[in-house]
């Protein structure tokens, strides 16, 4: 059988066209049968094989590779070009604003499910783990990008690569993986754009009623259709900074004023529950990893630095957001349990009393806070559904338009037949968050270092395996208890209309 054998682009643009590559030059077919690369040349069209043997040493994580010759390759990662770079703080922002969206608002209800103390130090254990797993992808994204000689790669592109430079038996399963992540991402991040709208209708509503002017939920979900719409047009992460920036800020703001009320008249810890039934852990275990939901955009956003090595370093982007963001769901967890026990709702803004300017305070920013946050995780889905679509079309920019429209009136109509607020969060972090999260980046961990077994393959093997195993018994069950209480009715406090 001949070799494969394909010409890698290093020009490709990131994020440009919202694919992080060329539409042109999709990765396929990158490695030889017999184990080798064909990485491009930065200032030449020569091509340079790279030798990937079991003893060789190519470990993930090192800053460049070596060719047949010796040379020192160049490091795709370190050579991007992009229009518009994003500073460190640019990406914190980004960072917090991608993760502290509805989730933090429900984690009352998600220790509910668990019981106080249960609840606490499980959100710390899980958002240790979510963040090794960013870790981990972030580095396997490095390594396949010297490897396959390109500057930046998405989700997709990084399962691809690592099953097409994996073992020769899953090499074949490439192009499954690839759309099966694609295909996870979007129902993940469509979720999570359904669940911000209804927040902010909801709440907008809660407003309104406070107001004195009554406005049905199938109305205020209808105004904010232009808001969004408007709001979705762009189509430069860069650009969508400032409204990170305000919405990062107004979360924060939003959260201190809230602690206002969760810490007033705190009763004692004996009168909730420190551990919960059995048969509700797969319910908290959902709107956790729910609440960690910036697994979709780790690489968009990594993707987008002027100094992408700051992004996983011990006190890089990553390590300083994900701190900051777990010590807020735990605090906002804790506190809300206790203060609210058993009546706590789906989002904790809807337990706060209805006759309180300070209440309607939080809602109005928090709603404001989210309704800017739409845009980041409303930027993951178009990154795999514009290449698809617009290629069939002679005018692409105005098709993108078009089905950016056409997704935002999606959302709405999801939205709009939603039942019940804290049980679709569960599902959504059962059924995407929790596969995406910890499953396939551990996976993509052992395919990628497959090629380079050390005298630590065995630990990695079984820390990774571990990890995925937790991650699917998390899926499997957190999707039937999610999907048992839909169609049971839900809880009596849980609903929102």
């Amino acid at each position: 059988m001949a070799p494969k054998i394909r010409d890698v682009d290093q020009t490709t643009p990131l994020l440009h066209d919202c694919n992080n590559n060329n539409n042109n030059n999709t990765i396929n077919n990158g490695r030889l049968s017999n184990g080798t690369v064909v990485t491009g040349s930065t200032n030449s069209s020569a091509t340079t094989i790279v030798h990937l043997t079991a003893g060789g040493d190519r470990k993930a994580g090192k800053p460049a590779a070596r060719g047949c010759d010796g040379a020192l390759l160049p490091d795709p990662v370190a050579g991007r070009t992009l229009d518009h770079p994003t500073t460190n703080l640019d990406t914190l922002m980004h960072m917090l604003n991608g993760n502290l969206g509805t989730g933090i608002l429900a984690m009352p209800d998600a220790f509910k499910n668990a019981g106080l103390y249960v609840g606490f130090f499980g959100t710390l254990a899980m958002g240790v783990i979510c963040t090794h797993c960013m870790h981990l992808l972030v580095r396997c994204s490095h390594e396949l990008c010297r490897r396959y000689g390109r500057p930046s790669l998405s989700y997709a592109e990084v399962g691809y690569c690592a099953l097409d430079s994996g073992p020769r038996w899953a090499q074949p399963l490439a192009a499954s993986f690839r759309r099966l992540i694609n295909s996870f991402l979007l129902v993940m991040q469509l979720g999570l754009c359904c669940v911000y709208y209804l927040f902010v209708a909801v709440n907008v509503r809660e407003l309104l009623d406070y107001l004195g002017c009554p406005v049905p939920l199938l109305t205020v979900l209808a105004y904010l259709l232009v808001p969004l719409a408007a709001m979705n047009m762009v189509r430069s992460l860069k650009l969508l900074t400032p409204t990170s920036l305000v919405a990062s800020v107004l979360a924060i703001a939003g959260l201190a004023i809230a602690f206002l009320f969760l810490l007033q008249d705190l009763p004692h810890s004996g009168s909730v529950r420190p551990v919960s039934s059995w048969s509700t852990l797969p319910l908290y275990f959902g709107t956790v990893m729910y609440a960690f939901e910036g697994i979709g955009v780790v690489l968009p956003l990594e993707n987008n630095m002027a100094n992408p090595r700051d992004f996983i370093a011990w006190n890089g982007v990553l390590n300083t957001g994900m701190t900051i963001v777990v010590c807020l769901y735990s605090a906002v967890g804790f506190y809300g349990y206790l203060k609210y026990g058993e009546q706590a709702q789906g989002s904790v803004t809807l337990n706060l009393p209805n006759d309180a300017l300070l209440a309607q305070i939080v809602r109005l920013l928090m709603a404001v806070a989210v309704l800017a946050s739409y845009a980041l995780q409303f930027y993951v889905p178009m990154t795999i559904l514009v290449p698809a679509v617009t290629r069939h079309f002679r005018h692409r920019a105005l098709a993108e338009y078009g089905l950016r429209l056409a997704t935002v009136l999606l959302t709405f109509v999801l939205a709009a037949i939603i039942p019940n607020l804290g049980t679709f969060i569960s599902l959504v972090g059962a059924v995407s968050t929790s596969t995406l999260a910890l499953v396939f980046p551990p996976l993509i961990d052992l395919l990628t270092l497959w090629p380079a077994r050390t005298e630590r393959w065995r630990w990695t093997v079984l820390k990774d395996a571990l990890i995925i195993a937790f991650g699917a018994c998390g899926f499997f069950f957190g999707t039937a208890k999610s999907l048992a209480t839909i169609f049971a009715g839900g809880p009596p406090d849980g609903g929102i209309h």
